[in-house]
């Protein structure tokens, strides 16, 4: 079990330190917190198909997240969604902090 849970720490930390350097600020600052804030939460499928997503090009993906252009079937599921919803509420709560 330990060696499970190191294991999954490493990987969320290869996850985490991927989303924030994305090169495309944007998307840094949507996947970087969500990596960080709902990146524990994820079930082992769920990272895959998030890992799988940060393979896209970084104006894809962010248009993706931010609903400006349409999910390919293959990434459009419930950690699009997670997603999704993580970017409406992380930037209304900036917003509403004063940042933008």
């Amino acid at each position: 079990m330990a060696d499970t849970n190191a294991r999954l720490k490493e990987r969320l930390g290869r996850i985490t330190f991927r989303a924030w350097r994305r090169g495309f600020r944007e998307a840094d600052l949507v996947l970087g917190p969500f990596a960080e804030q709902v990146g524990p939460t994820l079930e082992t499928a769920e990272l895959d198909a998030l890992e799988a997503m940060m393979e896209a090009e970084d104006r894809d993906l962010y248009g993706w997240i931010t609903g400006t252009e349409p999910v390919p079937t293959e990434h459009d599921g419930p950690v699009m969604a997670k997603l999704q919803t993580f970017m409406r509420d992380h930037v209304a709560a900036v917003v509403a902090e004063g940042a933008g």
